[in-house]
């Protein structure tokens, strides 16, 4: 009688540790993917105030349409794995349609202020600072835009860190990997801003003068572009800080707003 009362214990533990469905587990992961990358970057409808977007009534299939079409993948309107894996990687938490699909008038101006509020502690102010400089640089290179760093008050251009739910501003980040930053386009307001996720790793994990350029790109008035050697592709992707990471398109782009 023990003997069968320990075998039915050991029975109990071990069916404890086994899965119990995880074709249905790693299905359901998938289709909540699905769900929550298209509501963010395929589901969009220009907000008069250009603080966010609103949900549009396409279908599933429709705005998986429209995402494989943008990153050049077989469109099918269905999750298949290269789909998946694109979905997967690390990004910018701006739109890829809607207000953000559609280069923008920019800025009345061309000297322009930024200032920043805080700083991650993955790295020391002063490297902070630097990339934040030479990000503004590149695109001061190849237009008459003239950055100037203020102090106190309020720029054009207010950069943060912030984590999930940050100030007041009306998107989230969602932890680490995922969205690693995110901007809003030349404006009022928030018009202009640039957070960073600080739940990110800014040190080993991705670099910051990359990313910080993106991100300035759309405080200038870019979208996203579907050229994968683009800076303003929407992907992470390390380019060598010794290599000039604007492509021919980027420099257009920004062109076609503020001249050479």
């Amino acid at each position: 009688m023990k003997d069968l009362s320990l075998l039915l214990l050991m029975c109990a533990a071990l069916s404890n540790t086994l899965p119990i469905h995880p074709e249905k587990d790693s299905k359901e992961e998938d289709v909540k993917l699905v769900q929550d990358y298209l509501n963010k970057f395929y589901a969009v409808e220009p907000d008069p105030n250009q603080l966010g977007w609103k949900i549009n009534a396409e279908s599933t299939a429709e705005k998986l349409q429209k995402m494989q079409q943008f990153f050049g993948l077989k469109v099918t309107g269905k999750p298949d794995t290269e789909t998946l894996e694109i979905m997967k990687k690390p990004r910018c938490g701006v739109p890829d349609v809607g207000l953000y699909g559609v280069t923008l008038p920019g800025w009345k101006k061309t000297k322009l202020t930024y200032r920043i509020v805080n700083h991650t502690p993955d790295m020391s102010k002063e490297d902070v600072d630097k990339a934040i400089q030479k990000a503004f640089k590149l695109w001061s290179t190849v237009t008459p835009l003239i950055f100037t760093r203020i102090h106190e008050g309020i720029a054009d251009i207010m950069i943060a860190f912030g984590t999930k739910a940050h100030g007041r501003c009306p998107r989230y980040f969602d932890g680490p990997l995922g969205i690693l930053a995110h901007a809003f386009p030349p404006g009022n307001g928030f018009g202009g801003d640039v957070h960073f996720d600080d739940d990110e790793d800014w040190t080993t994990g991705f670099n910051l003068f990359l990313v910080a350029a993106h991100e300035f790109g759309h405080a200038l008035g870019l979208s996203h572009s579907n050229d994968q050697r683009a800076l303003m592709f929407p992907n992470y992707a390390y380019i060598s800080p010794s290599e000039f990471p604007l492509s021919p398109d980027d420099i257009s782009g920004i062109q076609s707003i503020y001249g050479e």
